[in-house]
């Protein structure tokens, strides 16, 4: 049973920063590709960074580049997503994703808030 478990989310002032992670289990981690996503109340989800394997590919939305950095550790099945010079827009519940023989698999999502 294929299960991603988020955890790191907080109420943040503006300029701050956190570290999501996401603990994957139920298949092989190693092996797959992962995504950070995340989705502002009211508004679409949107693809926020993606990282390959052995941490060597990485891509990030423009909206969050030189701001948010994706890794793994292959070993503890956790992916992150640290989030520094946080800013209001970055308000949003944040979800991990693998996608798996043609079926795509979300946690249940950790709620990052920036506000002063």
């Amino acid at each position: 049973q294929v299960q991603l478990v988020e955890s790191g989310g907080g109420l943040v002032q503006p300029g701050g920063s956190l570290r999501l992670s996401c603990v994957a289990s139920g298949f092989r981690f190693s092996t797959q590709a992962m995504r950070w996503y995340r989705q502002p109340l009211g508004k679409e989800r949107e693809l926020v960074a993606g990282i390959g394997l052995f941490n060597k590919t990485t891509n990030y939305a423009d909206s969050v580049k030189d701001r948010f950095t994706i890794s793994r550790d292959n070993a503890k099945n956790t992916v992150f997503l640290e989030m520094t010079s946080l800013k209001p827009e970055d308000t949003a519940m944040y979800y991990c994703r693998a996608f798996l023989d043609g079926k795509i698999y979300w946690g249940q999502g950790t709620q990052v808030t920036v506000s002063s």
